[in-house]
């Protein structure tokens, strides 16, 4: 098959790479219909997270067609669409028993195109399926769907529940990318007061607008005086980062008021300063995290039900053998105005190598 290769800081390649097999029991092999490109995947391709080496398929969100399952699945067969998470779940450690996918220590949490290949190709491996992909309503549309692999539930459990946003919040989300976006709808459906959105973009703060922000303010322009007007000197009640950048972060612990909430969201390549001088006697909580995911099944209800706007946030669509110029237009966003791209199977190689021939879909 062909996939995107990760060949070390700055460099990948569209190529040729052997087709997945099963290894365990519980995988299954997907056929990608769709898949997309994450910040973090950028991060991964400038060489901030050191323990993805070269020769790693990248990309961890995808909606494909279930080809192959291994003995002990239950939940999918062949020829399931299928939701593929960005977390997978052992569902048996402490950590997966708690409902904290993204920390499994059985083997699981953030591993597709992390510590094994991911999904940016024709055909993906997936571990630990019955607790990883999810079987999608053919309502649903596979562009949608995917953008609630990884940017939605990361919105909506890091930042908005890490948040603890409630009725009358002021709210502020710093950096209106595809994360802050979906924070920015997520965050609505908890009644705040008001929600403030910080940017670079005019035409980010206008896509943010659209989404449900009351008041929207360019980073260069003093944000922490419109959050300080808007709340008669006291500041915001939650902040979001959701840049990934030190300055963004120090922005934020600036707006939050005392006995405030900061959600960090964003992966941070850099350190970022953290201002105990100032912060030790405003009883500010900090929170981090990486999604866990537990809010796929609800995400998955309100976005067949119409109620989540993922539409809005998709700006480009290009064919598999396009990831290349795919990553060009999204690694530029700021010239090509890009939110999220969606990468949608194009012609690929049907004949799959497969272990169990009575567990494949038939073409």
């Amino acid at each position: 098959m062909r996939a995107l290769v990760f060949q070390g800081p700055g460099r990948t390649a569209w190529q040729e790479v052997p087709d997945p097999a099963l290894k365990d029991p519980t995988d299954v092999i997907v056929r990608v219909d769709a898949v997309t490109i994450c910040g973090t995947d950028l991060h991964i391709v400038k060489g901030d997270l050191p323990e993805v080496t070269p020769g790693r398929v990248l990309g961890h969100e995808a909606v494909g067609t279930v080809v192959e399952i291994g003995g002990d699945v239950r939940s999918v067969r062949p020829g399931d669409r299928v939701l593929v998470s960005c977390i997978s779940s052992c569902g048996r450690c402490r950590f997966c028993r708690e409902s904290r996918y993204g920390q499994c220590r059985g083997g699981g949490g953030w591993v597709l195109g992390h510590t094994i290949d991911g999904t940016q190709a024709e055909y993906v491996r997936v571990p630990f399926a019955d607790l990883s992909v999810y079987p999608l309503p053919s309502t649903v549309d596979s562009a949608d769907a995917v953008l609630l692999a990884d940017i939605f539930p990361t919105a909506y459990e890091v930042g908005v529940l890490n948040g603890n946003v409630r009725p009358g919040d002021t709210v502020v989300v710093v950096g209106a990318g595809p994360v802050g976006l979906a924070a920015i709808a997520t965050a609505r459906l908890y009644s705040p007061a008001r929600v403030i959105a910080v940017d670079l973009e005019p035409s980010r703060l206008a896509r943010a607008r659209e989404l449900g922000a009351d008041a929207v303010v360019n980073a260069a322009e003093e944000p922490e005086m419109l959050v300080g007007d808007l709340t008669d000197g006291l500041g915001a009640d939650v902040v979001m980062e959701a840049v990934g950048m030190p300055e963004a972060f120090e922005m934020c612990t600036r707006m939050v008021r005392p006995g405030g909430r900061v959600a960090n969201i964003g992966v941070h390549g850099k350190p970022a300063t953290l201002h105990l001088e100032d912060l030790w006697i405003k009883d500010v909580t900090i929170t981090t995290g990486l999604v866990d995911t537990c809010s796929t099944p609800m995400l998955l209800l309100m976005l067949a039900a119409g109620r989540l706007p993922t539409s809005p946030l998709i700006t480009h669509r290009f064919e598999l053998g396009r990831m290349e110029e795919a990553y060009e237009v999204f690694s530029h966003a700021g010239e090509t105005g890009a939110l999220k791209v969606v990468v949608l199977g194009g012609p690929r190689h049907d004949d799959l190598a497969v272990s169990n021939p009575s567990r494949v879909q038939k073409t």
